[in-house]
């Protein structure tokens, strides 16, 4: 079964240029990583930023920097998601790449998914491409406010208030006794 939801695109073009970052859960538990998360995006952001601007001298170093910083955030967004949701019965490593095209970054975080969490994930998944993002934000943090349950999502929200950002995902059951579902989460960056 493989199931795509949103703006994730499976015919762009092959970037030659790009960084993938894997995390075994063999070696370390996942969990004991939690610190080495920012440590990793900054690693993206500080290497994505030797290629950036590349040939555009119109670029300044204010928009590299801001860049960097988009860069940074969602890759650490990113990396917490799949670790948080990653399925700990699965010897599936988690990765994070990001690929270098002539318009637009994209990061792709795949990670295994508990089969049991796929209800609540499709329907916060119909919520994010369905509502309006500025709207969904608001809610969530007013129910932060009050008190309510907000466990994620607004690392997300911000990747597509803040930065204008694409998101899509794509389900793919690699394994079927015992089910293994693994979920790709694309982000779509124009720069």
């Amino acid at each position: 079964m493989n199931q795509v939801f949103g703006d994730f695109s499976e015919d762009l073009p092959v970037s030659q240029e790009g960084l993938t970052i894997a995390f075994s859960p063999i070696s370390l538990p996942l969990k004991q990583r939690w610190q080495t998360n920012g440590l990793s995006a900054d690693f993206m952001a500080d290497y994505f930023a030797v290629f950036f601007p590349g040939n555009n001298s119109s670029v300044t170093e204010s928009d590299t920097a801001e860049v960097k910083s988009a860069v940074s955030f969602i890759a650490n967004e990113l990396i917490e998601n799949a670790m948080k949701f990653n399925d700990e019965r699965s010897p599936y490593p988690i990765s994070i790449s990001l690929r270098m095209h002539s318009d637009r970054l994209v990061f792709q975080a795949t990670n295994s998914v508990n089969p049991n969490m796929l209800d609540s994930f499709h329907n916060y998944i119909d919520q994010l491409t369905t509502l309006d993002p500025n709207e969904l934000y608001i809610q969530l943090m007013e129910a932060d406010e009050s008190g309510g349950m907000v466990s994620s999502g607004l690392g997300l929200l911000t990747m597509m208030t803040d930065y204008l950002a694409k998101l899509g995902w794509k389900f793919e059951t690699i394994n079927t006794d015992p089910r293994i579902i693994l979920v790709t989460t694309m982000v779509q960056l124009m720069i």
